[in-house]
């Protein structure tokens, strides 16, 4: 049976108040663990929250022969020196969108991998043929029959470095290529590459272990392929989640009056707090942390209304949209919100218009908000992650309860999220 959140709203009160702490980022972590299939010895992290995608990639690994270990709370070691299959199960692959970047490690070490279309949110269209054109450059081979691709290097041939444009900036086949070049014969030059603070980290990791990658967190990157990695003890600790970041942020902004969010990097979502701070929101920003200080003298109505287009890093994250509509039907204008990035990530705002905002969906990627709207409690269903994330936010403004239902979607990026939003005087309950 699916489980629910129930909500009780605050009918648009800012009594949150307290610390809440951001964990290790989703984004950065299943690429990290995708990666131990470039080491000869295993690897361990730490700062691991415990989430559905994690579990996910943790299980397809593990039908792989990858052996995946949770040890303490937070804290896993991956080994792969046992890997025997060069497949992706079906219905793990088709839950969780991660799973394509194991194909760069896996063909770059075995010569060839098999793989169905990966699947995730369904918030519009993700091209395979970045993946597909990028592999056949470095001298593989791409057949698709029976819904699944089959790639595969000539016998006896290694994955070859190869220069490989994006047409667009995308992070997931950045890290892909980047996993592919390291164990590739000679260099790999990737250019047009996202620039986000997960690729960065990855690459980081990957050169304290041996790889030799220039230019992460750049929009060209070198490597030189060589031979297996050796982790020899090193212990990753992920990043902080700067999307969780971002919606505790948003969440404070509308809901709380003293609010500190801890464990963070401010720098990652620097957009987002400027925006805040244009409309009104009041931030202390530190080293690590945000606070949102005497916020419940302001009430929303006092908050400026500021459109904003979503855009790759360093410009407004398209994870953080939808949070932000809810933001924005609070705030006092109107304002126009331009989700460059996927077409059907704003589908959510006929829920949220049935709760008591006033958003006109100009087409597949424009909406205009109109604010204030007094929201009223409704039973919605979580269509994406993060939509999921914004019903929650807009069942705590409403005036009375709120029901969330399919709430996996949710679970899949944050962890326990109703105990911890508890923690700072949210009436929240999962049931099943």
């Amino acid at each position: 049976m699916k489980d629910k959140f129930v909500i009780q709203g605050l009918s648009g009160r800012k009594t949150l108040s307290g610390k809440i702490k951001v964990n290790g980022a989703k984004n950065a972590i299943l690429k990290v663990m995708a990666s131990s299939v470039l080491f000869e010895d295993g690897i361990e992290m730490k700062n691991i929250p415990d989430i559905e995608d994690v579990k996910r990639l943790s299980e397809l690994l593990g039908k792989m022969g990858v052996v995946v270990s949770k040890k303490n709370k937070g804290i896993y070691s991956i080994d792969a020196k046992k890997i025997k299959y060069c497949e992706l199960d079906r219905e793990i692959s088709e839950r969780i969108r991660a799973s394509i970047v194991l194909t760069g490690p896996i063909l770059s070490r075995f010569g060839e991998v098999s793989f169905p279309v990966p699947g995730g949110c369904v918030i519009g269209a993700r091209p395979i043929d970045f993946f597909v054109e990028g592999f056949e450059k470095m001298g593989a081979e791409m057949e698709f029959k029976n819904d699944r691709y089959y790639i595969k290097v000539k016998t006896g041939k290694k994955l070859k470095g190869a220069e490989i444009f994006f047409r667009a900036p995308s992070v997931t086949a950045t890290e892909t290529f980047v996993m592919a070049g390291v164990l590739a014969k000679g260099k790999t030059v990737l250019k047009n590459c996202a620039i986000e603070p997960e690729i960065k980290n990855l690459a980081d990791f990957l050169i304290s272990c041996g790889a030799k990658i220039k230019g992460a967190g750049t929009s060209t990157i070198e490597i030189i392929g060589g031979g297996l990695l050796k982790s020899k003890g090193k212990i990753y600790k992920a990043m902080p989640d700067r999307i969780e970041a971002g919606s505790f942020l948003i969440m404070g902004a509308l809901c709380a009056d003293n609010l500190e969010i801890t464990d963070c990097n401010p720098n990652d979502i620097e957009i987002l707090i400027e925006i805040l701070k244009d409309a009104g929101v009041p931030l202390e920003i530190g080293k690590t942390s945000i606070k949102i200080k005497g916020n419940a003298k302001l009430k929303n109505k006092d908050f400026k209304s500021i459109g904003f287009k979503t855009k790759e890093f360093p410009g407004f994250p398209t994870d953080l949209q939808a949070p932000m509509v809810i933001f924005l039907t609070q705030a006092t204008g109107e304002s126009l919100v331009f989700e460059t990035i996927f077409e059907g990530r704003l589908n959510f705002v006929e829920d949220i218009n049935r709760m008591g905002a006033n958003i006109i969906l100009l087409d597949p990627h424009r909406a205009l908000v109109k604010g204030p709207t007094s929201f009223r409690g409704r039973e919605v269903e979580s269509p994406d992650l993060r939509a999921g994330l914004a019903f929650i936010i807009a069942g705590i403004l409403a005036k009375g309860e709120s029901i969330i239902d399919n709430v996996y979607l949710i679970d899949r990026g944050y962890e326990r999220i109703e105990e911890r939003l508890q923690k700072i005087g949210v009436k929240i309950e999962r049931i099943s």
